[in-house]
């Protein structure tokens, strides 16, 4: 079975930009939830468990029909989750350096100029999902919406990182002012964390 993945801090580790109340809530009840579902689902069908969940939503076709949606629902709910809580840490760089700046600094000019283009298109996301920076096939870096729990993996994109816009990573500390989580995100990126999710997706 699939493990779930451990937090790189306290849940009261983001204050004030979330509380420990919302990463308690987010981390124990949603992403768990997410993850037993998978499980679940897999071990109905004698899944071997042998490959990594990224691996699982490249070859979706290999997972009988009656299931597939649902495993690749949670599969990409697991992984966007996972990806989410490793790219903020208050401890961490909060603006890009090495490989990555120099990728950031080509694509958009500056990393102001990227942080400007990354929140407006969180801005922009209609209901669930998530704002994602990603390499696309180019290898170059991409700033793209998805909905719900959809993976990048699925559309040929490797993630960089994301945040979360599904209203219960922020309604116990915004409410309905989710352009002020959005903003303050980038007080609590970790890029160091980022720069090593570039580098290795690059190679």
């Amino acid at each position: 079975m699939y493990k779930a993945q451990k937090l790189n801090y306290e849940y009261d580790g983001l204050v004030p930009v979330l509380s420990g109340e919302t990463i308690f809530v987010h981390y124990e009840k949603h992403y768990k939830n997410y993850l037993n579902k998978l499980n679940n689902l897999l071990e109905s069908i004698g899944y071997a468990f042998d490959d990594s969940i990224e691996n699982l939503i490249l070859n979706i076709d290999k997972i009988p029909m009656d299931i597939r949606d649902d495993v690749l629902y949670n599969a990409g709910a697991v992984l966007n989750h996972e990806l989410y809580f490793q790219n903020m840490n208050k401890k961490d760089n909060h603006k890009p350096t090495g490989s990555l700046k120099e990728a950031i600094d080509k694509e958009y000019g500056s990393f102001e100029n990227f942080k400007e283009q990354f929140i407006k298109e969180a801005s922009l996301l209609i209901g669930s999902g998530y704002t994602f920076l990603v390499l696309n096939k180019d290898k170059k870096l991409q700033i793209i919406n998805m909905a719900n729990q959809d993976s990048p993996l699925s559309y040929g994109f490797i993630p960089i990182m994301n945040i979360d816009l599904w209203e219960h990573a922020y309604y116990l500390d915004y409410q309905n002012k989710r352009n002020e989580y959005i903003n303050n995100f980038f007080e609590i990126v970790s890029f160091d964390k980022i720069n090593e999710n570039y580098e290795k997706a690059f190679k």
